[in-house]
């Protein structure tokens, strides 16, 4: 099924285009009388249910795809989760940074500091925080050692007082418009800032120390889950969808369209972008970047790792 699933998404949103109400698709369990029956399907994500019979033949959903099974599942209206401007919930300068606390660049509201990571590739090796590429990066907008701050700007962060670090690398995100969304690449929205060691905890508020990560394809539906983010704190979730193929908003009337993602139960508000999702046991499995009222989505840590190579943990 995790083989199958990324060329059957691609060639079921390719066919529906703009149609109806659907977000994406991936993998799930079929659900029968409001219970999950424990049957694998694919599962199509809708901003909205929409009754059958209101729905025009073109955008009815086929019992099967590819010979599995289909289940709709209601998500609304995916989007990025940085703070919004309006809302000035304030949060705190904290020293050392724990993953959980307020985070931006100057020119974005606030988001949320992941974890503090190391990199793979010196000895001894240099020390990061991680979050969104949206948080850090202003959406693909920002140069290469641009200061970060920590509490975020809408919480007070100012430079040159609050500034924690400098934009050390991003992985920049496929946009629509100008590239069209059959044709995006998108795995992770993510971005790291180069800290001094003794500004930084690897430690995340309330839950502790990262102890290691899941591979991707050792997250599973029903996988119970936990994050502590900047606007909601300690949530926990469940694993809902997996190797999912989603489109999201990025503003402006921007989408991007990402593959082989993690969606959970809604555990998320604006704010909570950058936020590292967590197995009970601390062990990391996923980038919070997007959400809605309905549900929670994250790049899989494993990806993450590997386009930015970090060590997650121990670090």
């Amino acid at each position: 099924m995790r083989q199958r699933c990324p060329a059957a998404a691609a060639e079921f949103l390719k066919k529906r285009g703009l149609l109806a109400n659907v977000q994406g698709m991936g993998i799930g369990v079929k659900w029968k009388d409001g219970q999950p029956t424990g049957e694998e399907a694919f599962v199509v994500l809708v901003s909205k249910k929409i009754p059958k019979e209101h729905l025009s033949r073109k955008d009815l959903i086929p019992p099967t795809l590819n010979g599995v099974q289909t289940d709709v599942l209601e998500i609304g209206v995916p989007e990025i989760q940085a703070i919004a401007a309006e809302q000035l919930d304030l949060r705190t300068k904290v020293r050392p940074a724990v993953g959980g606390v307020s985070v931006s660049h100057p020119k974005v509201t606030a988001g949320t500091l992941g974890i503090t990571v190391s990199d793979r590739r010196t000895v001894p090796h240099r020390f990061f925080v991680l979050s969104n590429n949206h948080v850090l990066a202003n959406s693909n907008r920002a140069h290469i050692g641009d200061p970060i701050l920590q509490p975020g700007t809408v919480d007070g962060g100012r430079l040159p007082t609050d500034v924690l670090g400098n934009l050390h690398r991003f992985v920049p995100v496929q946009l629509e418009p100008p590239l069209e969304r059959d044709l995006h690449n998108n795995y992770v929205d993510a971005a790291l800032a180069e800290v001094n060691p003794i500004d930084v905890s690897p430690e995340i508020a309330f839950t502790g120390f990262v102890t290691g990560f899941l591979a991707a394809d050792e997250i599973n539906v029903g996988m119970p889950v936990r994050k502590v983010g900047r606007t909601t704190g300690y949530t926990t979730g469940r694993v809902t969808v997996i190797s999912a193929t989603v489109d999201v908003s990025y503003g402006q009337g921007t989408i991007a369209r990402f593959s082989d993602q993690i969606i959970t139960t809604a555990m998320s508000q604006s704010g909570d972008s950058g936020s590292l999702i967590t197995t009970f046991d601390n062990l990391a499995v996923g980038l919070l970047f997007a959400g809605s009222p309905s549900a929670t989505i994250a790049n899989p840590i494993e990806h993450v790792q590997d386009f930015l190579n970090i060590q997650v943990a121990p670090c």
